[in-house]
């Protein structure tokens, strides 16, 4: 397996569909498909009536007996459920899970997989984040069934994923430890997965997917690198100019003019020190020009990573009136990406772009009732009697203080959940009243004119990759060693 030199992020709910991640594959790069609530993601496209049939014809070709078949009847709508009406809820994520939503969540990584390697040979990718544990079994376990080539995964530490690749490869059941607040002494709290429960024989042998850690300091790809129960095989290194999720500044936290949190040299990487471990690295956060790219490979790196490029390319999941108010305001001078201290439940800054008629705005973000009904981003929290209680500073406040949250910790709070899954068409409808997006973006987001050609009004995944190898002559074979064999 070769080393991609452009990794395509893996982005938001769906943002990084698997047209997107297809699309980069066909050029020889990795393509990769967000993680990120599939299971809700899969069962909306469902009751959306899957008008394409793409959906159907993966599920037509899911390995194991059973389960496909009962995901198409719980959830698909022929035809499409009615303009206007809700789409019906699955089942929140929690530490013990009910069969049907993992059941849901395996046949959803696999679809979204199987239909971006579906063809052809190229490399594709899954992207999860470290922080929502609870379906992170099942979703491995799904996207290993459709053959992924990587998986990726940030914010957090995920020292324990590589030996659950290991293990899921053989069939063997896996476990995964998870962070529960408040918790002493004594407690265990995990989730597990055994592949036998669905193969109804003997143990199924998979392919074990290359690992890259997203971290953001060296004492991370340090600790990764030589205390995770298994092989990584190498890192992206992400810097607070990319989107979604950034790492908080170290040290005490400073907020410029704005109110967004003031990073400094502290919380640059030592690559050298990142070097030093012998693994192939990626470099993401406004990495997205050719020179970028050259610069990165003459520092050592195997590539970039990049993210808002692609999400708002004609084959992302952005809604198409959304791509054209970024690509207007980019063309303007006035595209505005603020690094919102607040408005993730996780803590964790996250760049939320100021689009009208989004959560962004103060007036939309306060008309918005306070509702937690898709539970993602769910704290887990040890309650009085000693079990698991979920809770989330985006839900009702009232809710969150009887839940023993600090009501201080709710204010600016925003609805990840629901606000990302509306940005690709997949909001919730109450009382006949839309969701409203929230759309998140790299700092990059003021340069995205420059990938539109002159009379036209989008560009393709394809037009981004040719733009970033423009400079480094990929075609006469200058960059000798670029595509080595490896990791």
């Amino acid at each position: 397996m070769r080393k991609p030199v452009i990794i395509q992020g893996g982005m938001g709910v769906a943002v990084s569909n698997w047209q997107l991640a297809r699309a980069v594959s066909l050029m020889g790069e990795l393509g990769v498909v967000s993680g990120t609530a599939l299971a809700m993601v899969l069962a909306r496209r469902l009751q959306a009536g899957d008008p394409t049939g793409d959906l159907r014809r993966a599920l037509g070709n899911f390995p194991l007996p059973g389960l496909a078949e009962r995901v198409l009847d719980r959830h698909f709508v022929p035809g499409g459920k009615a303009p206007g009406a809700p789409f019906a809820l699955a089942a929140m994520p929690t530490i013990q899970p009910g069969p049907a939503l993992t059941e849901l969540t395996i046949v959803a990584n696999f679809v979204e997989v199987f239909l971006a390697k579906e063809g052809h040979a190229g490399l594709v990718g899954i992207n999860l984040l470290e922080k929502i544990q609870v379906p992170t079994l099942p979703s491995l376990y799904g996207a290993m069934l459709a053959d992924v080539d990587y998986v990726l995964m940030g914010a957090g530490i995920p020292r324990s994923i590589p030996g659950i690749l290991d293990r899921l490869a053989i069939g063997e059941r896996v476990e995964l430890k998870m962070d529960v607040a408040g918790a002493v002494p004594g407690d265990d709290f995990s989730t597990t997965l055994d592949p036998l429960a669905y193969t109804n024989g003997p143990k199924l042998k998979l392919r074990r997917p290359k690992f890259l850690a997203i971290v953001s300091s060296t004492t991370l790809a340090i600790t990764l690198a030589k205390k995770s129960n298994g092989v990584v095989d190498g890192f992206v290194v992400e810097g607070d100019l990319a989107g979604g999720h950034n790492a908080p500044p170290r040290g005490a936290l400073q907020l410029d003019e704005l109110g967004q949190p003031v990073y400094g040299l502290r919380d640059a990487p030592d690559l050298e020190k990142i070097r030093a471990l012998g693994l192939p690295f990626w470099l993401a956060g406004s990495y997205a020009r050719p020179e970028k790219l050259a610069e990165a490979l003459r520092l050592g790196a195997a590539g970039i990573q990049v993210g808002t490029a692609f999400a708002f390319c004609a084959e992302s999941g952005v809604l198409p009136h959304l791509k054209k108010q970024a690509l207007n305001a980019s063309r303007a001078g006035d595209a505005r990406v603020f690094t919102d201290p607040l408005a993730s439940p996780t803590g964790f800054p996250f760049k939320v772009v100021e689009l009208a008629g989004t959560v962004a705005k103060a007036a939309v973000y306060a008309a918005r009732e306070r509702i937690c009904d898709l539970g993602y981003l769910r704290e887990l929290y040890r309650k009085s009697d000693g079990q698991v209680g979920y809770r989330c500073p985006g839900e009702p406040v009232e809710d969150y203080v009887r839940k023993g949250g600090n009501a201080a910790d709710t204010a600016g709070r925003k609805c990840l959940c629901n606000g990302l899954a509306a940005t690709v068409g997949l909001g919730q409808t109450r009382d006949g009243a839309a969701e409203p997006a929230l759309v998140t973006a790299g700092n990059e987001l003021s340069e995205l004119a420059r990938l539109v050609r002159p009379g036209e009004e989008e560009f393709t995944a394809a037009d981004v990759v040719r733009y970033l190898r423009s400079a480094l002559a990929f075609e006469t074979g200058a960059m000798t060693g670029v595509f080595a064999d490896g990791i």
